[in-house]
C-alpha cells in the first residue's frame, strides 16, 4: 500500500493537470438535471411537437427570426460602453461585428464565459490592442453580464413579475432567484473597494457612476430583450400567454441555466421553462415546441450568423495581402472565365469551413427525413393532387428517404475533404431537392437543400482528397448513427396521424403517406440501399496509396539506394516487409511509414542527404494529405530536430538508446568485475560462442524457430520498429549462437547493420530457451561486444529503453510528467526500469529518441495507436526477399559483413 501511495498521489496530480474536474462538474450537474427531469421530458409528445413546428406559417418564422436578431443586437451594447470607457480604437461596425461573434458563440459554445473571452481578446489582439486594455475590458465584462439578471430577480421577488408558476415545481430555484437578485448590490459595493480598482481597473480610466450605470442598463437590455424574444415566440404557439409571466418563468429559467454552467444553460432552462408553461395550463408538446423554436432563433441562427461575420473578417485580412497587380491578369479574363470564377470571390462563404458544410450536409439529410416523416401542409396537398401522380408522389418519398439516409453519411466526406464526396454529394443536394418538392410541394426544404449545393460548389476548391482513412469502428459508428436516425423517423412518421380534409379526391392514394407499416418498410428499403450504394462506392474508390512497384522490386531498389546513401539503427528493419516506402526528391530520400488508422507514421529519421531532408518531408506531408493521414516520425535522432520544428511539429520523448563505443571497450577493470566473471565461468564450462553468415542452413532455421516458439511463450510477435522471426528476413543478417558443451543450442541473437560503413551495428532477435542458466544473455551480450569490436565497428547499439530520463524535470511537459510516473511504477506491465538498468551494465552512452507529431494531432490517443502498431501482427506489404531456396544466395544487404 505503501507503494502506491505516490502512484495515487502522482495520478491525483496529473488529473488536476488535466483539468478534469472543471469538465466533470459540469457533466455531473447535467447529468442530475436530466435525472431530476426525464419524467417531464418523457411526457412530451415529440412527434406532435415537430408537427406543430412544421406548420408553423413563413411570415411568422420569418417575424420572429427578425425578433430574434434584433435581442441579439441588443447585447453589442456591452461592446459600445467598453469601446467608449477604455477607448478601444474601433469603428462602430467592427464592434458590433466583433460583439455579435463574441456573443453568440458564447451562447451556444459557452464554458463559462471563455468562448467569448477568448474570440474578443483574437479580434483585438489582431487589430493592435493592447492586452492589458483587453485584459480589462473582458474582466469588466465578466461582472457586469449578471447585473441585468439580478434587475429582473428583484422584479420578480417585488411581485412585478410572476414568478410563481416556474418556482412551484422546484421550490430550491428561490434560493438561486435570491442569490442573483443580491448579487447586484454586492456588486455595487464591490466596485468602489480598492481591490476591484487594482485587478480590475489596473492603470486604465478609473470606472466611473456613468459607466457602471450605462453598463447595468446594457445588463438589464439584453436579458429583457431576450424574454421578449421568448415571449414572442410563445404567443405564436401559445395563445394568450401573459408577458408578465413569460419574463418571470424566462427570468427563473435563465437563472436555472446558469447555475448549470453547461453551454447556453441547457439542460437547467429548458427543464425550468417547461414546467412553469406548463404550470399555466398550456400542453406539453406546444410548450416543447416554443423551446425548440427559441433554441433555434436566440441561439443557433444567430451564432451562425456569427460564423459567417468571422470568417468574413478572416476573408478581409487575406484580401488585404493580395498584390494589386492581380487585377491586370482579373481584367484579361474572358466573360465565361469571369462567370465560372465568379463564386470564388465570395471569400465570405469560402472561409466558412470545411467542417461546417460537413454539418450543413448532415443537417440536410437530417431535414429530408423529418421532411418525409411529416405530413405535408393540407392545402399543398391539394395542390399537389391536381398536378401530380400519387406513383410519382410515393417513388419521390421513398427516394428522400434513401437520399436524405446517403448524406447523412457522406457528411462525414465532406468534412474530410474527399473529392468523390463532394461529387456525389452536390449530385444527391440537387436530386434531393427535387424530390422533395414533389413529394409534397416542400419548397422550404428544397431551397435550403439548393443553398447548401450553392455552398458546396463555391468550396468546390477546397474537396481535393482522394480518399481517407475509413475505419471499421467508423463505419460501425456511422451504421448505427444511420439506424438510430432510421429509427427515429419511423417513429415520428408512425406517430402522426393528420385527417384529411374532404376536398381531396376521393380516389386520391394519399392513405400511403401516413401508413405506419409502409413508413417503417421505407426506413429498412432507405438503409438497404443507402449502404449498398456506399459499399459500391467504397469498393470501386482509387486504391489508397497505390504502389507502382511490386515487393521484388522495391526492395532492389533499396539495396541500391544504401549504397550510396547511409543508413541508421533501423534501417535493417526495412527489410522485414511490413512497412511502405516513400520516395522523395526524386528518389533520393527515403522515408519508410506504415498506417495506423488515420496516422502515416514514420519509422525513424527519413534516409538520405541531409539538405534535402526538409523537402522530402513537406512532401511527404502534401502526399499524405491527399488521404486525410498526419504524419508521424516515431524515434527520430536529436539531430534533426531543427528540421522537424520548421515544418511544424511538436516532441515527446520516446526513451534512450544504449550506444556502447567500442574502441575502447575492455572487461578489465573494477566497473566490470561482474561482466568478467559471467565470461570467465562460461568459458570455463565449455559453452561456445559463433556468428554464421548467411546464407543460414534451413534446418539451423528450424532449430531456432523452436528456441523462439519457447520463448514467446504463446505471445505473438511484434512488428514496425522491431524485427521478428521470419526465415526470409533472418536470411539476410549475421545470426550469432550460444552453444552449451554438448553442443545444444540454448540462446541466439540476429544483427542488424546500419549501412554506415561498419560504423554501428545493432543487436535485433534476442531468444534464448527458457531454462539456460543465469548470466545467459550477459554471456551473449559480452561476446557480440567483443566481436563486433574485432569486426571493426564503432558502436555498437544495445536498443532502447522506453520512457528513459522521461519527465524527470520540473518544467517538462503533462505527458512527459505521466510518462515518468508510468516509468516508476509500472514494472507490474513493463519493465521499464529494469531494462534500463540491465543495460547500464555495459556503461553505454544514452542519446535520446523522440516522437515527432503535429500540433492537430492528440498526442495520448496517439501514443495508443503506437502501441497498437507495434503489437500488432506482423504483416508484409513489400515481401522480404525469398533467398530460402538459394535462388538470391549472391545477393545480400549493402554494408552488411565486409568481414567474415
Amino acid at each position: 500500500m505503501k507503494r502506491l501511495r505516490p502512484a495515487i498521489s502522482q495520478l491525483f496530480a496529473a488529473l488536476h493537470r488535466y483539468k478534469i474536474p472543471q469538465i466533470l462538474i459540469p457533466a455531473a450537474v447535467i447529468a442530475f438535471i436530466y435525472w431530476e427531469g426525464k419524467n417531464e421530458f418523457q411526457k412530451i409528445d415529440w412527434t406532435g411537437t415537430l408537427h406543430t413546428l412544421h406548420h408553423i406559417k413563413p411570415p411568422t418564422v420569418l417575424f420572429l427570426f427578425g425578433a430574434s436578431l434584433v435581442a441579439v443586437a441588443a447585447v453589442s451594447v456591452y461592446d459600445f460602453v467598453l469601446r467608449r470607457h477604455f477607448r478601444i480604437p474601433l469603428g462602430s461596425w467592427d464592434t458590433f461585428r466583433y460583439s455579435w461573434v463574441a456573443n453568440t458563440s458564447n451562447s451556444v459554445i459557452g464554458f463559462s464565459g471563455i468562448a467569448g473571452a477568448a474570440f474578443r481578446t483574437y479580434f483585438y489582439r489582431k487589430r493592435g490592442i493592447p492586452m492589458q486594455t483587453i485584459t480589462a475590458s473582458i474582466a469588466f465584462l465578466s461582472t457586469i453580464t449578471i447585473t441585468g439578471l439580478s434587475l429582473l430577480s428583484w422584479a420578480g421577488l417585488l411581485g412585478l413579475l410572476p414568478i410563481h408558476s416556474a418556482i412551484r415545481v422546484h421550490l430550491w430555484t428561490l434560493y438561486a432567484v435570491w442569490a442573483t437578485a443580491l448579487y447586484l448590490p454586492g456588486y455595487v459595493v464591490l466596485q468602489r473597494t480598492s481591490f476591484y480598482a487594482k485587478w480590475l481597473n489596473r492603470n486604465l480610466p478609473k470606472m466611473n457612476g456613468g459607466t457602471i450605470a450605462a453598463s447595468i442598463v446594457a445588463s438589464g437590455l439584453e436579458w429583457v430583450c431576450a424574454g421578449l424574444c421568448f415571449w414572442l415566440i410563445g404567443t405564436c404557439l401559445l395563445p394568450g400567454l401573459p408577458l408578465a409571466d413569460a419574463l418571470g418563468i424566462y427570468t427563473v429559467a435563465a437563472i436555472t441555466g446558469l447555475l448549470t454552467m453547461a453551454p447556453g444553460g441547457i439542460g437547467g432552462f429548458d427543464l425550468t421553462a417547461l414546467a412553469g408553461l406548463q404550470q399555466l395550463g398550456y400542453p406539453a408538446d406546444k410548450t416543447a415546441a416554443v423551446l425548440v423554436l427559441f433554441r433555434l432563433m436566440y441561439y443557433l441562427f444567430p451564432w451562425m450568423i456569427g460564423l459567417a461575420m468571422a470568417a468574413s473578417d478572416v476573408a478581409m485580412d487575406r484580401d488585404r495581402t493580395i498584390d494589386p497587380d492581380d487585377e491586370n491578369f482579373e481584367n484579361g479574363l474572358n466573360r465565361w472565365q469571369r462567370i465560372w470564377h465568379f463564386p470564388n470571390q465570395f471569400k465570405l462563404v469560402g472561409e466558412l469551413g470545411v467542417w461546417s458544410l460537413g454539418k450543413l450536409v448532415f443537417a440536410s439529410g437530417v431535414l429530408l427525413l423529418v421532411s418525409a416523416a411529416l405530413p405535408g401542409l393540407l392545402y399543398r396537398l391539394r395542390l399537389i393532387d391536381e398536378l401530380l401522380s400519387a406513383p410519382l408522389m410515393r417513388l419521390s418519398h421513398h427516394v428522400s428517404v434513401v437520399i436524405g439516409l446517403l448524406l447523412i453519411v457522406l457528411s462525414w466526406g465532406i468534412s474530410h475533404r474527399v473529392k468523390r464526396a463532394y461529387q456525389l454529394t452536390l449530385f444527391l443536394l440537387c436530386a434531393g431537392a427535387v424530390f422533395t418538392f414533389s413529394k409534397a410541394f416542400d419548397i422550404e426544404e428544397a431551397v435550403f437543400l439548393l443553398i447548401v449545393a450553392l455552398l458546396l460548389w463555391i468550396s468546390r476548391d477546397r474537396f481535393y482528397r482522394l480518399s481517407a482513412s475509413f475505419s471499421r469502428e467508423k463505419a460501425a459508428l456511422w451504421a448505427a448513427l444511420t439506424f438510430v436516425l432510421a429509427y427515429v423517423y419511423d417513429i415520428i412518421a408512425s406517430g402522426i396521424h393528420p385527417a384529411l380534409p374532404h376536398p381531396l379526391r376521393p380516389e386520391t392514394e394519399f392513405i400511403w403517406f401516413i401508413n405506419p407499416k409502409l413508413n417503417g418498410l421505407v426506413a429498412i428499403t432507405g438503409i438497404l440501399a443507402a449502404w449498398l450504394l456506399l459499399s459500391l462506392i467504397l469498393l470501386l474508390r482509387p486504391s489508397r496509396l497505390v504502389h507502382k512497384m511490386n515487393p521484388q522490386e522495391e526492395q532492389a531498389k533499396l539495396r541500391l539506394f544504401l549504397e550510396r546513401e547511409e543508413g541508421n539503427y533501423l534501417t535493417h528493419v526495412l527489410f522485414a516487409g511490413d512497412k511502405h516506402f516513400f520516395w522523395a526528391s526524386n528518389d533520393r530520400v527515403l522515408i519508410p511509414y506504415a498506417i495506423i488508422r488515420n496516422k502515416l507514421v514514420v519509422l525513424g529519421d527519413p534516409l538520405g542527404q541531409q539538405e534535402r531532408l526538409s523537402e522530402a518531408i513537406q512532401e511527404c506531408q502534401r502526399f499524405a494529405d491527399l488521404y486525410d493521414l498526419a504524419v508521424v516520425f516515431y524515434q527520430v535522432s536529436p539531430r534533426n530536430l531543427p528540421i522537424y520544428h520548421e515544418n511544424g511539429y511538436r516532441f515527446f520523448k520516446l526513451g534512450e538508446e544504449a550506444l556502447v563505443p567500442l574502441e575502447g571497450f575492455t572487461l578489465s577493470g573494477k566497473r566490470m568485475a561482474n561482466l568478467r566473471t559471467v565470461k570467465n565461468k562460461f568459458d570455463r564450462e565449455g559453452y561456445r560462442f559463433d556468428v554464421l553468415q548467411p546464407p543460414h542452413d534451413p534446418q539451423l532455421l528450424e532449430k531456432l524457430r523452436r528456441i523462439s516458439q519457447k520463448w514467446l511463450q504463446g505471445k505473438k510477435e511484434k512488428s514496425f520498429s522491431l524485427g521478428w522471426f521470419d526465415p526470409a528476413y533472418l536470411q539476410l543478417s549475421p545470426i550469432a549462437l550460444l552453444m552449451a558443451p554438448e553442443e545444444d543450442l540454448i540462446a541466439f541473437a540476429t544483427l542488424a547493420p546500419s549501412y554506415d560503413d561498419h560504423g554501428s551495428i545493432s543487436v535485433d532477435l534476442m531468444r534464448h530457451l527458457p531454462d539456460t542458466p543465469n548470466g545467459t544473455m550477459d554471456q551473449l551480450f559480452v561476446c557480440l561486444l567483443e566481436w563486433a569490436q574485432a569486426e571493426g565497428y564503432e558502436t555498437f547499439n544495445l536498443g532502447m529503453a522506453p520512457l528513459s530520463s522521461v519527465g524527470q524535470a520540473q518544467a517538462a511537459i503533462r505527458e512527459e510528467k505521466l510518462a515518468h510516473v508510468v516509468f516508476k511504477h509500472g514494472g507490474y506491465w513493463y519493465g521499464f526500469k529494469g531494462l534500463r538498468k540491465y543495460k547500464e551494465k555495459f556503461h553505454p552512452d544514452w542519446e535520446p529518441r523522440f516522437l515527432a507529431y503535429p500540433r492537430t494531432v492528440s498526442l495520448p490517443l496517439l501514443l495508443v495507436e503506437l502501441v497498437r502498431l507495434i503489437a500488432r501482427r506482423p504483416k508484409k506489404n513489400h515481401g522480404a526477399l525469398d533467398v530460402i531456396s538459394g535462388r538470391n544466395d549472391s545477393v545480400l544487404p549493402p554494408n552488411g559483413t565486409s568481414k567474415s
